[in-house]
């Protein structure tokens, strides 16, 4: 590969070359005509005149000899250890003595995977399905989510405070009124298109076989006004996912299940949750659970218009949508 800065590619040394050696030009003229040292046109004029226009093709950079090279045994030594615990580099410097840029050195030599790219617990390549369109694949999967009490939860008043039901007044004997609890969990439903990472999501009372089938029609509704029709839904094998109310719900559209303990294999949608938990549920200190359940629309409407997605070359999934205006009607 010719270097971005190189003067001459390898035409350029080819006709500078039979400049001189074909033509007869001087070295100092065929240097100026071409804008290249003195010593360069020398050097090119040399290698037409002994390996003809093969001579212009560029050379491996790489040296004859490496005294400096890491042992072969050394660097057996370092893949054994990457193979067997799945350690990092600095990891294995710091267990074999070495340097952690020689042992990244020797990783990246042998092309072995980041552990990022590796299942952990079989070392495997883990290999991601990417759709090529959108309604290929949508994953489906449902968060758990505990209700803040009035007044906030223990991120806001303490886990002293936020760990009891209710507080007594110690003067009055009664219960703070500004400190009533709120029991209960909200149900996360959410579907997410693998090409676009579009996301529909609802908050609902629970997870049971005539909820997660309400919540797929109005979902698939969802999709299908916004241009995308579904193919395939991806979900894990939870109950009410395996009822025959979730698969009348779906009709002609195919239903693929994970492997049992792989929420892997379902990833975008677990991603997805993990990203609403940082940016919306746990974002800031809420007040009380009205006000976080109302900050979800809006969270959700920057997600799909506004936030950069890094699976997406950094735009926003709405760049991916067909119809998600809904102009297309």
């Amino acid at each position: 590969m010719v270097h971005r800065n190189a003067p001459l590619s390898e035409t350029g040394r080819l006709r500078l070359a039979q400049c001189v050696i074909d033509d007869g030009w001087p070295l100092r003229r065929a240097a100026e005509r071409f804008q290249v040292a003195v010593t360069t046109a020398a050097r090119w004029s040399a290698r037409y005149r002994a390996e003809g226009p093969a001579g212009m093709a560029d050379r491996s950079s790489r040296p004859h000899r490496s005294p400096n090279q890491t042992p072969t045994r050394t660097e057996r030594r370092i893949i054994k250890v990457r193979v067997i615990r799945r350690w990092g580099p600095a990891r294995i410097a710091y267990l074999l003595g070495l340097n952690v840029s020689t042992v990244h050195k020797v990783l990246s030599r042998y092309g072995l995977a980041r552990l990022r790219w590796l299942d952990r617990p079989t070392g495997r390549v883990i290999r991601r399905m990417h759709s090529p369109h959108c309604g290929d694949l949508v994953h489906v999967d449902v968060k758990k989510l505990g209700k803040i009490p009035a007044g906030g939860g223990w991120r806001k008043v303490g886990r002293s405070a936020g760990s009891r039901n209710a507080r007594a007044d110690k003067s009055s004997g009664e219960v703070d009124k500004y400190y009533r609890p709120v029991r209960g969990y909200h149900f996360l439903h959410t579907a997410i298109d693998a090409h676009s990472r579009l996301a529909y999501s609802e908050l609902l009372g629970d997870e049971r076989k005539a909820t997660a089938a309400a919540f797929w029609l109005r979902a698939n509704a969802w999709f299908t006004e916004h241009g995308i029709t579904v193919e395939k839904v991806l979900t894990d094998n939870g109950s009410c996912y395996r009822s025959h109310a979730f698969r009348d719900a779906l009709g002609e559209i195919k239903h693929r299940r994970t492997r049992p303990y792989r929420p892997q294999t379902n990833g975008k949608v677990e991603r997805f949750h993990r990203t609403l938990a940082d940016e919306w549920a746990y974002a800031r200190l809420y007040t009380s659970d009205l006000e976080r359940c109302d900050e979800f629309p809006r969270w959700l409407h920057t997600y799909s218009h506004h936030r950069g997605h890094t699976g997406l070359g950094g735009q926003p999934p709405a760049t991916r949508g067909p119809n998600l205006a809904g102009q297309y009607n």
